[in-house]
C-alpha cells in the first residue's frame, strides 16, 4: 500500500507541475547567432548558448590578455621608474588561460614575461634582487597559465564529446521522420542537456497509417540505458499500434500494455518506477477529417472561429500527463490543455486511465509544437521558466523547420546556455499543395 501511495503522489505532483507550471511566466529574449565550434572547444557552454548577449561578452573576454599588456607597456612607460605594474603582465597569462587557445596562451606568457623581464633589468630602478624575483615570478606564472589551459581545454573537449556521443546515440535511437508525413510537414530537434551529458529518455515518432497521421512525442522517467530501452520499446509499440488500432485511445492502451509488460520484467523497486509522459495526435484522413464526416458537431477548439468544417482540419489529441502543445496560427499561440487531465503511461493500476481524446480545429496556415519539459522548464538567470505560448505569441513562421529553429535559439538566449534536461520538439503544420504535373 505504501509503495502504491507513493506512485500516486508521484503521478499527482507529475501532473499537477505540467497543468500549472506554465503560468506567471515572462520575459522575451534577442536572436542568437552561432559561435565557432574550434574557437570554443573549451568552453563548451558558450558554444552551445552561442547567443548574441554571450558571444560578445566572449569577444570581449578574449581581448582581456592584451589589454593587460598594452595598459601595462603604457604605464610603465609614462610613469615614474619608482613605480612598477608588473601585476598586470604576471595577470596576462592567467586570462589566456581562461579566454585563449593554448598557442594564444604561450605567446601571451612569452610576451608577459619578456616585458617584466626587459622592464625590471633595463627601465625600473629596483634592485637586480627584486628584478630577479619579478621576472621568476611571471616566468612560473606563465607556465602555470599554460598548464591551466591545457586542463580546461580537455575538460571541455571531452565534456563536449560526451553531449556530442549522448545525441548521436539518441539520434541512432530517435530517427528524424520524414520532412513530409501524409500531408503533413513534419519538423523535429533533439538537444541534450549539458548537464551530465547524459542518454535522456525524450522521444517523438510520426507515422501515415490507414486512419490518418499519427504523431508521438513523450518523456520518460530517468536518464541512461534504462531511459533508452523504455524509448525503443515505447516508439516500437507505437509504430505498431499506430497502423492497426482505431483510435488514440487504443494506440495508449497498446502503449501502456508494453510498458507495463516491461514493468514486471524489471526487479524489485524499478518496477514502480517505470512511467512516461507522451502526448499523441492524430490528423485524420481527408474523407475522415471533418466534423461533418463524422457526423459531430464542430468543437470550440483553440482554433475555433478561424475556418469551418470545409475547410479545417480536426485534430485529435490525448495528453497523458505531458505538458500541453502549443497552437500557433495567425499570430497567436496558445496552450491545448486537456479537458480531462490523465495519468502518463506505465500508471495505468492507479485508476483513472487513460482519459480522453480532445478535438481542436487545425486551420491552414497553422501549426502545432509539441515539446518535452526540458522547454517549459527551461529557466533563466532569474530562475523563470520558459513559457512558449507566450513567447512564440506575435511570430509568424513560413515551416515548422523555421518555428523549431527559432525555439532552440531563443530558449538558448532565455538560459544563457544553460540547459540541465533534454529537450526534444516536434511541429507540424499542412503541406503545401502542390497540383500534379500536366
Amino acid at each position: 500500500m505504501r509503495e502504491r501511495a507513493a506512485r500516486k503522489k508521484t503521478a499527482n505532483q507529475y501532473n499537477h507541475g505540467h497543468r500549472h507550471g506554465h503560468r506567471h511566466r515572462h520575459g522575451r529574449g534577442r536572436g542568437y547567432r552561432h559561435g565557432n565550434e574550434r574557437e570554443y572547444e573549451y568552453n563548451y557552454e558558450y558554444d552551445y548558448a552561442y547567443g548574441e548577449t554571450g558571444s560578445r561578452l566572449w569577444r570581449w573576454a578574449r581581448r582581456l590578455p592584451a589589454a593587460l599588456i598594452i595598459v601595462g607597456l603604457v604605464l610603465e612607460l609614462s610613469t615614474p621608474r619608482e613605480v612598477t605594474v608588473a601585476p598586470l603582465f604576471t595577470a596576462a597569462p592567467l586570462a589566456a588561460a581562461a579566454f585563449l587557445s593554448l598557442p594564444g596562451t604561450i605567446l601571451t606568457g612569452a610576451v608577459s614575461s619578456a616585458a617584466t623581464i626587459l622592464f625590471s633589468f633595463f627601465h625600473d630602478s629596483g634592485g637586480a634582487i627584486e628584478a630577479e624575483a619579478r621576472s621568476v615570478t611571471s616566468v612560473t606564472v606563465s607556465v602555470l597559465a599554460v598548464g591551466v589551459n591545457h586542463v580546461l581545454v580537455r575538460s571541455g573537449s571531452r565534456l563536449a564529446s560526451a553531449r556530442g556521443v549522448a545525441e548521436a546515440v539518441q539520434l541512432a535511437v530517435l530517427p528524424s521522420p520524414p520532412s513530409q508525413v501524409g500531408g503533413l510537414a513534419v519538423a523535429t530537434r533533439y538537444r541534450a542537456a549539458q548537464a551530465g551529458a547524459r542518454i535522456g529518455g525524450d522521444f517523438y515518432a510520426a507515422e501515415e497509417t490507414p486512419h490518418g497521421v499519427r504523431l508521438l512525442l513523450g518523456d520518460v522517467r530517468g536518464k541512461g540505458l534504462d531511459a533508452v530501452a523504455a524509448v525503443v520499446l515505447l516508439v516500437g509499440a507505437f509504430r505498431e499500434a499506430a497502423e492497426h488500432e482505431e483510435s488514440l485511445l487504443g494506440v495508449a492502451a497498446r502503449l501502456e500494455r508494453a510498458l507495463q509488460r516491461e514493468a514486471r520484467r524489471q526487479p524489485g523497486a524499478a518496477q514502480l518506477e517505470g512511467f512516461s509522459t507522451a502526448v499523441l495526435v492524430e490528423v485524420p484522413n481527408p474523407a475522415a477529417a471533418h466534423p461533418a464526416a463524422s457526423g459531430k458537431d464542430p468543437p470550440p477548439g483553440p482554433a475555433s472561429g478561424e475556418g469551418t468544417a470545409t475547410d479545417s482540419t480536426l485534430l485529435r489529441i490525448l495528453n497523458l500527463g505531458h505538458p500541453p502543445p502549443v497552437l500557433l496560427h495567425h499570430g497567436q499561440a496558445s496552450l491545448v490543455e486537456p479537458q480531462v487531465p490523465a495519468l502518463p503511461l506505465g500508471m495505468s493500476d492507479l485508476g483513472g486511465w487513460p482519459g480522453q481524446v480532445d478535438e481542436v480545429h487545425f486551420p491552414p496556415g497553422a501549426q502545432l509544437l509539441l515539446y518535452t519539459d526540458g522547454l517549459s522548464e527551461a529557466r533563466n538567470a532569474d530562475g523563470v521558466f520558459y513559457d512558449p505560448a507566450e513567447r512564440l505569441t506575435r511570430t509568424y513562421f513560413a515551416h515548422p523547420e523555421e518555428l523549431l529553429e527559432t525555439v532552440v535559439i531563443d530558449v538558448a538566449t532565455h538560459t544563457g546556455g544553460r540547459s540541465v534536461d533534454d529537450m526534444a520538439l516536434l511541429a507540424f503544420a499542412h503541406a503545401p499543395h502542390r497540383p500534379p504535373a500536366p
